[in-house]
């Protein structure tokens, strides 16, 4: 049971990169147990474990069902973020805990990076800087890009918040917009299409923009990127399992995309040394929400989940696996 205005003492285990919003953002009857890494947790203590009634997962590290059994009181799992494939939401739902995220907060601004990561990819900016900064410029020409988002048509791999965020920055550009999901998503007018493949051969720009876990992996592969032809710019903020790594690579290579604009990977921090050398690729280091405005929303998010389910509250933004009953 939640704590329900009282103040018993809470515990709760502060799990990944440390946060200053989070850290400081709990009133006293809450003792916080930080932990930055799996390494760090595995020195937790059973005594310890055994009080941990909520957690704050900071950071992408993983919350398996292995750690969470660890934690037999634990009653919600606050997670920083919108994407939650980090945490086994099946396992807290099959035992009574609560998954929150952080959505909503952070929409304009990962659209915002969507958006400025397809023009810096099709217009060629961080090269021509590069070309500029070499002081290549004294002596020719920067050459003309060869790609415009004038003459572009973009799908949209997923149509949630962000994805209609970025659809309409697309609109006020005059970029034509479609879109793939597993089913039509309400109120809204772009053509929806079942079929990725069909899409990507209607399309020469794909924006992927869809929750990570098993039902997305490697969804967009060596067909897909055939499909989207050797006009097609692939933009990436979803998750780098989305896409299968290996095959992008080789389309880059051999031609069979023009390039692509990429905000996360496969095994983050680690990128390809394939990916790192290529002229046709924008390389981000997952930094879509990564202002500091956005990040303290985020952090503060977290934060409230938790103090309001112990406060015998409803949270804010649980997820759809672990709907709130009875509060």
């Amino acid at each position: 049971m939640a704590a329900n205005g009282s103040q018993e003492k809470v515990d709760v285990l502060i799990y990944g990169p440390s946060k200053p919003v989070i850290d400081n953002g709990f009133p006293a009857n809450f003792v916080l147990h930080k932990f930055e890494n799996k390494h760090d947790l595995s020195r937790m203590t059973p005594e310890i474990a055994g009080r941990i009634r909520g957690v704050a997962v900071t950071g992408l590290v993983q919350a398996d069902a292995v750690m969470l059994a660890r934690l037999p009181k634990t009653e919600m799992v606050s997670s920083f973020g919108v994407g939650y494939d980090h945490i086994d939401f099946k396992y807290a739902a099959g035992h009574n805990i609560i998954v929150t995220n952080t959505p909503d907060v952070l929409t304009e601004e990962v659209a915002d990076t969507a958006l400025g990561l397809l023009i810096a990819t099709v217009r060629e900016f961080i090269k021509a800087d590069r070309y500029l900064r070499a002081g290549h410029w004294s002596t020719q020409a920067f050459p003309l890009s060869p790609g415009s988002l004038r003459d572009r048509k973009v799908g949209m791999v997923g149509m949630g918040r962000i994805g209609q965020a970025i659809a309409r920055r697309l609109d006020a550009s005059l970029v034509p917009v479609v879109y793939h999901s597993r089913n039509p998503a309400k109120g809204v007018a772009y053509k929806h299409y079942p079929n990725l493949i069909e899409m990507a051969k209607d399309v020469d720009t794909l924006i992927a923009i869809t929750p990570g876990g098993a039902s997305t992996a490697k969804m967009i592969n060596a067909d897909v990127l055939k499909a989207l032809g050797s006009r097609g710019i692939l933009i990436n903020v979803a998750r780098g399992s989305v896409v299968d790594e290996e095959a992008l690579i080789a389309a880059l290579k051999d031609g069979t995309i023009m390039a692509a604009g990429l905000d996360v990977f496969a095994n983050e921090p680690q990128v390809p040394d394939a990916l790192k050398t290529m002229q046709n690729v924008v390389l981000l280091p997952h930094i879509a929400s990564a202002s500091v405005t956005t990040r303290n929303a985020m952090d503060q998010l977290v934060v409230d989940n938790l103090k309001l389910w112990f406060a015998g509250k409803p949270p804010l933004t649980p997820i759809a696996e672990t709907p709130v009953k009875g509060r």
